[in-house]
């Protein structure tokens, strides 16, 4: 057996002496089962109990499980990466927990149990069916923990989970690790189930950072353009400048971008755009200035791939936006700064709108 003589004779009596646990260890499992928790001469002696009937020593207690744990491995082995998952490495860690239950000697059964929950991921791993994530209820297991249980289901349920191997493979043996205390509990030996428990413990940090890494960025919507685009003359050309060679680069900056958010958009059928001058100069000056910073902005978008028909033309100083009453010659070129402006009025599939966003 696994245990020394005292704890093999508390596990079969239920812990008839109250010596053979460590209350402490017993009360952090939050144990569940009421059979388990039962001290003295009036504890139950029955299966649910974890008594160890003949039935149960005679098919447990020379059971040779070294060939069934090498066939299981083997199998697990020749599916490659189709074991990388959830599943694979649940059925490994089952294994593992079988593999170091028989190096103890333990003859009450768990390391069969564990064997079988092994083979039967195996076998659906094998024929591509039968997968279920649940955990099985082990005669030789007792819940400890249901805090702890609630944490691994929550990461389990987490959207990120089903693509994040890593965090598939720390929360599947966080299961088998959490049921494996469970099994020290129901043999009585609470102190190592309360090991068991702590480790588990460490782990759960490193899931939640696993399925972090995991989950994808939140991407921000690209910007859609704006329906009507107004870009002020002083920051977009050079002064009493219209052509492509006066375009500066805060202009360039701006456009550019109003070509990729259009892009984006993919749905953009028409683009009117309308350049503006102050009402210092002759109209015929305003004129000519307004009409080539319209064409020199289409000329720049045509240029950027923008496919969509584009319409422009010089507007003077039409529909004036500033209000200056100033003498001050340099006073009054910077209040009317608003009015050199180029305005694009972009039509998205069949309609237009004309609120100012930029």
């Amino acid at each position: 057996m696994k245990h020394s003589l005292m704890t093999r004779t508390c596990v079969a009596l239920s812990a008839l002496v109250a010596g053979c646990t460590s209350t402490a260890s017993r009360d952090a499992l939050q144990v569940q089962n009421p059979t388990v928790l039962q001290r003295g001469f009036d504890a139950t002696q029955d299966d649910a109990a974890g008594a160890a009937n003949p039935a149960w020593l005679d098919l447990h207690r020379t059971a040779d499980n070294a060939s069934a744990i090498d066939s299981i491995q083997a199998r697990l082995d020749a599916l490659g990466p189709h074991k990388d998952n959830y599943f694979g490495f649940k059925a490994q860690c089952w294994l593992d927990a079988a593999r170091e239950e028989r190096s103890h000697w333990n003859h009450w059964g768990f390391v069969e149990e564990a064997l079988r929950e092994a083979s039967r991921l195996a076998a659906a791993l094998e024929t591509g069916g039968g997968l279920y994530a649940e955990n099985p209820d082990l005669r030789t297991s007792a819940v400890v923990r249901p805090d702890l249980w609630k944490q691994i289901l929550t990461a389990k349920a987490a959207p990120a989970f089903a693509s994040c191997s890593h965090a598939q493979r720390l929360t599947a043996c966080a299961e088998v690790e959490m049921i494996h205390a469970g099994h020290e509990a129901w043999t009585r030996d609470f102190k190592a189930g309360t090991q068991r428990v702590d480790e588990v413990t460490k782990t759960l940090p490193q899931i939640d950072a696993a399925l972090a890494a995991c989950t994808p960025p939140v991407v921000a919507p690209s910007p859609e353009p704006a329906p009507k685009v107004t870009l002020q003359g002083d920051a977009t050309f050079a002064f009493d400048r219209g052509d492509i060679e006066g375009l500066l680069p805060e202009g360039r900056v701006k456009l550019d971008q109003l070509i990729r958010d259009m892009k984006q958009a993919g749905d953009v059928t028409a683009i009117r755009v309308e350049g503006y001058t102050d009402r210092l100069g002759s109209g015929a000056h305003n004129a000519r200035l307004s009409a080539m910073r319209a064409e020199t902005v289409k000329r720049y978008l045509t240029a950027g791939g923008i496919e969509a028909p584009i319409g422009a033309r010089g507007m003077g100083a039409a529909n004036p936006l500033a209000q200056c009453d100033e003498r001050n010659q340099q006073q009054l070129i910077r209040c009317l700064a608003p009015d050199r402006r180029v305005e694009l009025s972009i039509t998205r599939g069949a309609v237009t709108t004309g609120v100012p966003v930029r």
